[in-house]
């Protein structure tokens, strides 16, 4: 391509990237009698060949949004939307590989669930979940791909079995040490895997319920001493069940349950009533590796 011309002075243009964002697409498979539902919400964020369009006001490079818009709702119809990941892969290929000028394309992508309204193995009526969104990135440089999963606002909460003490003191603490506590969390979850385009892909709808599995089972299976303790056999537990898995990163804030306090009343609160307070709350996080891979996740998750 043709050397692109800035204007004059001490300013130039470092990363940029463009895309459509938040396309909602459904898509309704009918096998006879029996439907079934995909929900996504599809992001496409594309990068490359787009100096001119910045320092000129050139089009020439410039796919519209529009277009990318269009073409999630395409391929739905072309190819079907067998899971997230490999929609995204789709797309993600379609974009690098049609277009000189795009060098890279990531797409985000949210899943929403639907279950069944009477018939669990047929029929057309359906309800939305209330528990977590699915989620899922792909990025594609025309070489090489990465692919994160992951879910959000999974709210899990166990009654007992969770204690917190012999934690660091100074002279603004007031927290009584707890040995019956109930520990509760909002999992929001990302795992990259080992995929690079080259071997067969995962099943990734296979993977993704069995990672949430081995999420929950290990939060409600851990003796809890802190959140932090439970945060790494939740990773661990991923890492060491899931092979194509190489990083898992969790975010948890603690959903404090605090004693209410009946004594004005003349009642006894035997760990049985509790206050529920939103914020402020404990925030803990961190990435579980496995042995020899260098993490890749970002630190900050609100955008991915």
């Amino acid at each position: 391509m043709a050397e692109t011309s800035r204007p004059a002075g001490p300013a130039i243009l470092a990363q940029n990237q463009y895309g459509k964002a938040e396309n909602r697409v459904v898509r309704i498979t009918r096998d006879g009698a029996t439907h079934h539902i995909k929900d996504l919400n599809v992001s496409v964020t594309l990068s490359g060949d787009m100096d001119d369009v910045h320092y000129s006001g050139s089009n020439a490079h410039v796919l519209p949004t529009d277009t990318t818009k269009n073409t999630v709702y395409a391929f739905a119809k072309r190819y079907g939307i067998e899971s997230a990941e490999q929609f995204g892969i789709h797309l993600a290929r379609h974009f690098v590989t049609s277009q000189e000028a795009i060098r890279t394309a990531r797409i985000r992508i949210e899943e929403y669930a639907w279950d069944r309204i009477g018939a669990e193995d047929g029929g057309h009526s359906f309800v939305r979940k209330g528990q977590e969104v699915r989620l899922s990135q792909v990025f594609y440089d025309g070489t090489s791909w990465q692919v994160v999963s992951g879910l959000g606002d999974l709210v899990v909460l166990n009654s007992t079995d969770s204690e917190f003490w012999g934690y660091a003191k100074d002279e603004y603490t007031t927290l009584p040490e707890a040995y019956d506590r109930v520990l509760a969390t909002e999992v929001n979850a990302r795992w990259r895997y080992g995929w690079t385009g080259e071997a067969d892909a995962p099943d990734w709808d296979a993977s993704y319920a069995a990672t949430r599995r081995h999420l929950l089972e290990a939060f409600a299976g851990t003796y809890s001493y802190s959140l932090q303790q439970t945060l790494y056999e939740m990773g661990a537990r991923v890492i060491g069940e899931r092979a194509e898995i190489d990083e898992i990163r969790l975010s948890l804030p603690n959903k404090h349950h605090f004693l209410a306090d009946l004594t004005p009343f003349g009642l006894t609160n035997d760990n049985e009533v509790y206050l529920a307070a939103d914020r402020p709350y404990g925030l803990i996080e961190a990435t579980v590796l496995r042995e020899g891979r260098e993490a890749a996740i970002p630190v900050d998750l609100t955008n991915l």
